[in-house]
């Protein structure tokens, strides 16, 4: 099929990888522009070395390098020697344990390895310091520039131009949409522009005005002389590529030579303007200097655990820049403001045709079928998180951490705090433990709760699950059970949509039924052209055209700006407001007295909204519960949030108030079995695997991705399913293998304890025939097997009889 006029900016790894994508899908008029020479253009791609280690916390990241791989061995450019990643500490060998069971949950095959059994793989490595390792046998060594060749050599032959040495100076616009690259050779026409520009990302976008949080860090690369025990070495590698964690530092063999990568030194972030012309560079433009006073542990260590290197020396060496963000994800998708105008960038070797084929079926299809990419969408972020500073800074940030271990709530410790509701300096004399969400300073915990744990039976979870965590944890989820807490919601992002049009938009673009009376309010989901899921969300009609969107994050924002008519606007109040969560079986009695307006069960229902005063506050109520209690989101302008605090809370010390943390909520949450988008269900499930089926209005209208849900319905092979196990040393993180006897069968989304019920809880993707009430599987956690059982949800009030009092 003919297809627009696309110019893919860059001809490293991912611009090659996707003309060659793109042109197999039938577009026929792709050109292909670098400032190199193809096919050593002088980007990072030229001088990576290629290691491909597939296992990633990242379900998306992972299936995208096993495409690579499974791609570059199909065109002979990948050397399958295995990868190997070795603990010398006891908390790294406990590490690789969770890793193996990410690869064991997406479908990788992995192996733990006893000392014996690593050094049978690779003879260089000293037993004395080798605890055990994690073998993946598909891992391996990319071939990076000749895997540029050969795909941009099938793209060739599908027609398209490749032209190298011209250099990109501009991409016009007109009327907010591309229509030329403007090269030191020429303009070429465009329709759609793709911006693989790697380390130039950032310089590139700015011509559309677009910003991208990439920094381009060196990274040192250095090659050791002939090692004595390679001698004769006649194959360019036949052990694995090693990873030595611990010390920042990964190894693979040139011949009878060994390549020392390193991360452990200081980060040396460049600015990509400053990054040297390709006629003006010593080597190449992603080659700095070699720093040998930076690498000098690096060699210390290496000849620590590699013995056989002492009969060597470092020969020869680089500073290669690599692309960073600020989440350690690629940046893709289409420009918020610029039509045409699109990006693939911050993508290492090991996920670039991955990252290119969900490119090719994001551009030709309207959306990538292939993989989930919320995580990876360039409109993901934050305006702040768009700093010049925060992305300098996280950037380094993430080069420094890019191999330690990393809890799943480990928050960052620089830049903070940057955002605050208005009641932070009221969880601060309540001695709040906070973590981080979205830039928000989030309590987990207030340690103002503490005498609230003496006496009650609070069981502790194991280790892992044990950091970032408390007791007092327990007691305000059983105190908001028990009488009345206050949640600060403010992180959650607010939409408000509003003009001529706004309630047909909204029924449009969602599953529910939004043209409903005044002060009604819908939960309801927002779909992709192929039924999946992309968001839910609450909709509180509060005028005519007046609404109120509960919604997930940015994301939500931009779909909802690229399909609304002129008519509507929509506009981001979250910075300007704030949330107070009024929960718990006393709320009523907390919040009538403090206002003239009828928060009677008779005149405020379930899931109604209205607009009324708590004291001298102006708020928007919301009847809602997401711990499963009676009570209210309220929500008022940052200006008047510390009063209504101030209010809630003197009045609420009659009833005995608490201030509850993110850790209760979580909890409670899960008792009730509410979803959570992004962890329980991503852009690859639909509402009825997800148990969400009750969110989609039968018998409405079109709505996007109606005709494909429908499809959908018919044949539901997985669920997202409740389990739970008696054990509370039981309580996993997220991410965990599911086992049927030794056949994973499935993985973890959320955990956590439930303490009213008294049992661990964990959501799961199961397959359909393993979905019942009363199956047994296992959970792998740090290499044990928690036998856990499929359990009815919801599992505390299942009748609805608390929330609807």
């Amino acid at each position: 099929m003919a297809g627009p006029r696309v110019v893919v900016i860059g001809a490293g790894v991912v611009g090659a990888a996707l003309a060659e994508e793109l042109s197999a899908r039938g577009w026929d008029d792709i050109t292909v522009v670098d400032q190199g020479t193809v096919p050593e253009t002088g980007g990072s791609s030229t001088h990576a070395p290629g290691l491909v280690f597939q296992t990633n916390p990242s379900k998306t990241m992972t299936e995208m390098a096993r495409y690579t791989v499974e791609k570059l061995m199909g065109l002979g450019c990948f050397l399958q020697v295995g990868g190997l990643e070795v603990a010398t500490t006891p908390e790294r060998h406990a590490e690789l344990r969770r890793r193996h069971g990410w690869a064991t949950a997406w479908g990788v095959e992995a192996h733990l390895l006893t000392t014996e059994e690593c050094v049978a793989l690779h003879s260089l490595l000293d037993p004395g310091r080798v605890l055990g390792g994690l073998h993946i046998p598909a891992d391996g060594i990319a071939k990076a520039v000749r895997a540029v060749e050969e795909q941009l050599r099938l793209a060739r032959e599908r027609g398209v131009r490749v032209l190298d040495r011209h250099e990109v100076l501009d991409v016009r616009v007109e009327d907010d949409r591309v229509t030329a690259v403007v090269t030191d050779q020429g303009e070429i026409p465009a329709d759609l522009v793709v911006c693989c520009a790697g380390i130039w990302g950032p310089k590139v976008a700015a011509m559309v005005g677009m910003t991208l949080p990439l920094t381009p860090l060196a990274h040192q690369l250095a090659w050791t002389g002939p090692v004595p025990a390679l001698a004769g070495q006649d194959q360019e590698a036949t052990r694995p590529i090693l990873r030595h964690q611990d010390a920042d530092l990964y190894y693979r063999e040139r011949y009878d030579r060994l390549a020392v990568g390193y991360y452990g030194h200081r980060p040396m972030p460049v600015r990509p303007e400053a990054i040297a012309p390709v006629d003006d560079a010593e080597v190449m433009p992603s080659v700095t200097p070699f720093t040998p006073a930076d690498f000098a542990d690096a060699w210390t260590e290496t000849l620590s655990l590699l013995p056989p290197a002492r009969d060597t020396k470092v020969e020869e060496g680089i500073n290669g820049l690599f692309s960073f963000t600020t989440d350690n994800m690629p940046l893709l998708g289409p420009s918020p403001d610029v039509e045409g105008f699109w990006v693939a960038e911050a993508v290492w070797v090991t996920h670039s045709a991955g990252v290119a084929r969900a490119m090719a079926e994001w551009l030709v299809d309207g959306h990538c079928a292939s993989f989930d990419l919320h995580e990876c969408d360039v409109n993901r972020f934050e305006p702040h998180q768009l700093a010049p500073e925060y992305v300098l800074t996280r950037d380094c940030q993430n080069f420094v951490e890019v191999y330690d271990i990393i809890h799943p709530l480990q928050p960052p410790e620089n830049l903070r705090p940057l955002r605050v509701s208005p009641f932070h300096v009221r969880q601060r004399e309540l001695g709040a433990v906070p973590l981080e969400a979205s830039g928000w300073e989030r309590p987990q915990w207030y340690e103002a709760n503490a005498a609230l744990a003496e006496g009650r039976d609070i069981p502790a979870p194991g280790d892992w699950a044990a950091r970032h965590w408390s007791p007092i944890v327990g007691a305000e989820a059983r105190a908001s059970r028990e009488g009345v807490a206050l949640y600060d919601m403010t992180a959650l992002k607010r939409l408000e949509v509003a003009g001529p049009g706004a309630a047909a938009f909204l029924d449009r673009v969602s599953t529910g039924s939004v043209d409903r009376p005044v002060g009604t309010v819908t939960y309801c989901l927002l779909l992709d052209r192929d039924g999946g899921i992309r968001s839910d969300v609450t909709i509180a009609r509060l005028g005519r055209e007046l609404f109120q969107v509960g919604a997930n994050g940015n994301l939500d924002l931009d779909w909802l700006n690229r399909h609304r008519p002129p008519s509507v606007t929509i506009r981001d109040i979250t910075p300007g407001t704030c949330c107070v969560g009024v929960w718990g079986p006393f709320a009523r009695d907390l919040v009538a007295p403090l206002t003239e307006d009828d928060f009677s069960a008779e005149g405020f229902r379930y899931f109604r909204a209205k607009r009324a005063h708590i004291g001298s506050v102006p708020v928007t109520a919301l009847r809602l519960s997401y711990i499963g209690e009676l009570g209210w989101e309220l929500y008022t302008t940052a200006d008047m949030g510390l009063k209504l605090w101030d209010t809630l809370w003197q009045a609420g010390q009659a009833y005995g108030v608490t201030a509850g943390g993110r850790g209760a909520f979580t909890s409670l949450r899960l008792e009730k079995g509410y979803r959570s988008f992004g962890t329980d269900m991503t852009y690859e499930h639909d509402p009825y695997e997800a148990g969400l089926g009750f969110a989609v209005k039968a018998g409405k209208g079109d709505y996007i991705g109606r005709a494909a849900l429908e499809e959908r319905q018919a044949s539901v092979r997985r669920r997202l399913t409740c389990l739970t196990t008696d054990d509370p040393t039981g309580v996993v993180m997220g991410k965990e293998p599911v086992y049927d006897g030794e056949a994973c069968v499935g993985y973890v989304t959320s955990a956590a304890y439930g303490y009213t019920i008294g049992k661990a809880i964990a959501y799961a993707w199961l397959p359909a025939h393993l979905a019942n009430p009363g199956q047994t599987v296992h959970i792998g956690y740090f290499g044990w097997r928690i036998p856990a059982v499929v359990t009815e949800e919801p599992l505390f009030d299942p009748a609805m009889k608390r929330i609807r009092a």
